[in-house]
């Protein structure tokens, strides 16, 4: 089932096995933006987290992906909700 992207924030969408790579868990980014369940999508080989509301929370977690080794845009990227 495809995964909707949200228009009116953005989202983060973060290959799977990058993310498992790292050992990061839902509740390390539940730690940061306080997610709900719609706002934590697996669907394959992508994780989709988002709308993000929160510019701040956003950039501390892109931040926290790339202090533990992730490379944007080949194993994460944000896709603003413009």
């Amino acid at each position: 089932m495809p995964l909707k992207i949200p228009a009116d924030a953005s989202s983060l969408l973060i290959r799977r096995s990058a993310f498992e790579s790292i050992g990061l868990s839902r509740a390390n980014i539940d730690g940061v933006l306080g997610l709900t369940a719609e706002e934590f999508r697996v669907e394959e080989d992508l994780i989709v987290v988002g709308p993000v509301f929160d510019v701040a929370a956003l950039g501390d977690l892109v931040s926290e992906l790339e202090n533990r080794g992730l490379v944007y845009f080949e194993d994460f990227f944000e896709l603003s909700g413009n």
